[in-house]
């Protein structure tokens, strides 16, 4: 129907993302149960390597973090409550659901949480 919005398909969104957060955490090493990159034990800069495994560690906890909102959004489609914000209890305008497809929260309950 003309001028009748498309479709967004969030279940495909949420599938691509949480695609790419599972190759992003296997990169790093911690995909399916991995411990992190492993370094040359005999590297000379041991300072170096215990800051890039920091790193590491901190990005893999941000991607899973991330990747466990995904599961959730997926869970919410699952039982029909996804797109409701869950402080307000209000419908999440749309947009919002397009650039953040695993948000909890509207755009107002965001910014005072």
């Amino acid at each position: 129907m003309p001028g009748e919005a498309p479709t967004v398909d969030y279940r495909h969104l949420l599938e691509e993302e949480r695609q790419q957060l599972l190759s992003q955490l296997a990169e790093l090493g911690f995909g399916d149960g991995g411990k992190g990159l492993s370094y040359d034990s005999n590297f000379a800069d041991s300072s170096q390597v215990t800051a890039e495994r920091s790193e590491a560690e901190v990005l893999a906890t941000q991607l899973q973090e991330t990747l466990d909102d995904v599961a959730h959004a997926l869970d919410k489609l699952a039982s029909g409550s996804y797109g409701i914000c869950e402080e307000c209890k209000m419908a999440i305008d749309p947009a919002r659901l397009d650039a953040m497809p695993a948000t909890r929260f509207c755009i107002n309950d965001a910014n005072r949480l």
